[in-house]
């Protein structure tokens, strides 16, 4: 199980250094998340051309690092490609385990494969995701990825 280790040790590089915390200003689009199931917290602030994400929570390192993750991934991103990495990201959550991530689209974000197993984790690593799609929506980015008329 080499894999989940380094997976691990991604995970936690990212929780013990993160990317992009610290919310910032100007932004255009703000939005704060609690998981009340285990109290997680997250807000997330983006600029309107998404060249900026930043964010600020407490909690767990899944949910730290997903954020930090986030940041790393979307941060100068095209609303398109920001909408790609996302839907990316939550099908592998909601993979259960069974999804096979694709590391050029999700990079340090394939380090949460193996959380997908736990679905008590899932919302932890989903939570600064949801939070990024509303900020994004209060800004007026459009980072759906339905086919447009």
């Amino acid at each position: 199980m080499m894999t989940d280790q380094l997976y691990q040790e991604i995970i936690l590089d990212h929780y013990k250094h993160p990317k992009g915390r610290g919310l910032r200003d100007p932004f255009a689009g703000e939005a704060h998340h609690v998981n009340p199931t285990c109290g997680d917290e997250i807000t997330i602030r983006v600029n309107s051309d998404l060249s900026e994400i930043s964010y600020d929570g407490v909690g767990c390192s899944i949910s730290q690092a997903s954020a930090s993750v986030l940041h790393e991934l979307l941060s100068g991103s095209s609303p398109a490609q920001a909408a790609q990495v996302h839907d990316a990201f939550v099908a592998l959550m909601h993979g259960r385990g069974e999804v096979q991530p694709d590391e050029e689209v999700l990079g340090d974000g394939v380090a949460f494969a193996g959380v997908a197993r736990y679905p008590a984790r899932v919302k932890c690593a989903l939570l600064p995701w949801m939070a990024f799609k509303d900020a994004a929506a209060r800004a007026g980015v459009d980072v759906s990825s339905e086919v447009k008329a």
